[in-house]
């Protein structure tokens, strides 16, 4: 289902005014749209994450801003990466997800997971249980929504949320309804429920670790009688790319002197060493990150997931990106 994916985490742009900022995502997404990316992610988050900035940048509203590029991409799936279970009541997010996949026609994804921003809730008054409750409720959300995507009308009961006589007219456009993608790599609930109810799981897990955790999402496959082929694997990386090598270090460069770390430091000319210092990057031109993507694929993994937090302004870079994770599955 996701072979490669692009998602856009960042919304700051220091020579942009707010009137412009979704002109620049629409910018972005249409070269997704076009130069090979099949699908387009944002984060479902309210401030800005700390490993990307302090919370007072700029964030949108995930859905609002994912059916809005619906009006502006004709090809690209549309999702999350991912929805926080306890971010809305299952029943309407089944609902939006449903309107997504309407207004799209038939390009919605449901990324979902158990949520983990713990200070983001307590700013905005969610509520952040212990995590066993928050596995519970996002079995009863996976539960709901199935349910909704494929049925006139839902009763379901669960632990935590139930719903009882819930339509939703009209149905999705997609036969079946959104795919239903987990995210996340906790190899005891996670994993499980991605092989319990899911059809696509999006593991945010070192790329070493991705023939273990495929291992972990066979073996719970296996207990629920389950073939693991029917699951799209993803990964999450980061990217930077240039037309050649030397471009790509000099945007990694001032993307890592923004962060306060000093480039100078790190192996720039060899892209093994540099990647083991950076071991969820691509980086390099086109040439190099189709054969990073090539070996990473060649470990199980179906498709990756990337994001360009330094370069999510240039649609040339992002063209750039698509065509070569996208020569990497040929």
């Amino acid at each position: 289902m996701i072979q490669a994916g692009l998602q856009l985490p960042n919304f700051t742009f220091p020579d942009r005014t707010v009137d412009q900022l979704f002109d620049t995502l629409s910018d972005a997404a249409q070269a997704a749209d076009e130069s090979g990316f099949d699908s387009l992610f944002v984060m479902d988050h309210f401030f800005q994450l700390p490993l990307l900035g302090p919370p007072e940048l700029e964030m949108l509203e995930a859905y609002t801003l994912l059916g809005a590029l619906a009006a502006r991409t004709e090809n690209v799936d549309l999702a999350t990466l991912v929805t926080g279970v306890t971010y809305r009541n299952p029943a309407l997010l089944a609902k939006i997800l449903t309107t997504l996949d309407v207004v799209s026609k038939g390009r919605a994804i449901l990324g979902i997971g158990a949520a983990w921003y713990a200070e983001e809730h307590r700013a905005l008054g969610f509520e952040f249980p212990k995590g066993s409750v928050r596995y519970e409720k996002l079995e009863d959300a996976l539960n709901i929504c199935r349910s909704m995507f494929t049925q006139r009308q839902t009763t379901f009961e669960g632990k935590h949320t139930s719903v009882t006589g819930a339509w939703n007219s009209p149905p999705p456009v997609r036969p079946g309804g959104p795919p239903i993608m987990v995210g996340g790599a906790g190899e005891r609930h996670t994993l499980r429920l991605a092989a319990q109810y899911a059809d696509a799981s999006n593991l945010n897990c070192g790329f070493d670790e991705v023939p273990h955790k495929l291992e972990v999402l066979a073996g719970h496959c296996a207990t629920f009688g389950r073939d693991v082929a029917e699951i799209s694997t993803s990964v999450l990386g980061t990217l930077v790319i240039g037309a050649t090598h030397e471009d790509a270090v000099r945007v990694l460069s001032e993307m890592l002197a923004g962060r306060g770390v000093d480039a100078s430091t790190l192996p720039l000319d060899d892209i093994d060493e540099l990647r083991k210092v950076l071991p969820r990057f691509f980086v390099g031109s086109p040439d190099e990150v189709t054969e990073q993507a090539s070996n990473l694929l060649a470990l199980g993994i179906d498709g990756i997931v990337v994001n360009m937090p330094f370069q999510t302004h240039d649609p040339d870079a992002v063209a750039l990106a698509g065509r070569a994770l996208a020569a990497a599955h040929r």
